[in-house]
């Protein structure tokens, strides 16, 4: 595998204040089937928890929803009290099941929720809280109205967005600081071009969920299982890499059950894309 000490390196401010590598750690996944109850393996997602820092990664995404509860319980148990980690959390969807989220953005809920996680991570204050999706329900004024409350109330240092478009990042930047995005964006997915383009421009880190898709670009004899084949890496590592070169403001947060594929994915922190595999990947989609 080629590697690059600059990539394995790079960071990203959050808030302007918080320096984490770029390389994060998504906390969906160590929950139970449909992101419902306990995981199948709970010693064994522990150990990966715990594994985080030794591969260098030092930011955790979480929310409220995963599991419900689970996943922020799970991260306690494992590295409370987070010295050197910054546990970023969400709320905003609620579950009925697995599989099944409805959005909910009662300024009331939103602030029981965060102080609910605050009780839960065990700490003072989340370094990170992102509204989980805005509720079309509810007056997005109203929502944001209540993350800036728990700004000022010191519940939360810095607040998110999660699946917004530019317009909305506005809307809620005029109401409060944003410090991150949320939205859905890969090698096959880039729908949120424009979204990722202000980020950038703005100073806002993008934390793209679901960032290892590939699809059919993986198939053998593709450019992307090519570029893969000759760097000695897999094809999800390969996205990854493509990720991180694409911005400086973006955040991956591949996440996983296992300690093994928590180590794959760390690894793709020290791959470096030549600029023509990179031109020609970003020509994928």
């Amino acid at each position: 595998m080629t590697q690059s000490k600059d990539a394995s390196a790079a960071t990203f401010r959050v808030g302007g204040e918080i320096d984490v590598h770029r390389l994060g750690f998504g906390a969906m996944r160590i929950t139970g089937r449909g992101i419902w109850g306990e995981p199948k393996d709970r010693a064994e997602v522990l150990r990966t928890l715990r594994r985080l820092p030794a591969v260098g990664i030092d930011f955790i995404d979480t929310a409220d929803s995963y599991g419900p509860d689970v996943s922020e319980q799970l991260i306690r148990d494992a590295l409370h009290p987070y010295e050197g980690l910054l546990v970023a959390t969400k709320a905003g969807l609620t579950r009925a099941g697995p599989d099944q989220w409805s959005p909910c953005g009662r300024p009331e809920y939103l602030m029981a929720q965060a102080h609910a996680s605050l009780k839960r991570l065990g700490v003072s204050q989340i370094a990170l809280w992102q509204l989980h999706r805005i509720d079309p329900a509810v007056p997005r004024d109203e929502q944001f109205g209540a993350v800036r409350q728990l700004l000022d109330d010191g519940v939360i240092r810095f607040a998110g967005l999660s699946e917004v478009t530019v317009d909305e990042i506005k809307a809620a930047s005029k109401v409060l600081k944003v410090s991150t995005v949320q939205n859905r964006f890969n090698l096959v997915d880039r729908g949120s071009e424009d979204v990722l383009e202000y980020c950038e421009a703005h100073g806002i880190g993008f934390i793209p969920w679901f960032p290892l898709a590939a699809g059919d670009l993986a198939k053998p004899g593709s450019v992307l299982s090519n570029i893969a084949r000759d760097l000695n890496a897999s094809a999800s590592q390969i996205a990854l890499a493509w990720l991180l070169r694409r911005s400086p403001v973006i955040l991956p947060i591949p996440g996983t059950s296992t300690v093994a594929h928590l180590e794959e994915n760390a690894a793709a922190a020290r791959i470096a894309l030549s600029d023509e595999a990179f031109t020609a990947l970003s020509n994928l989609a």
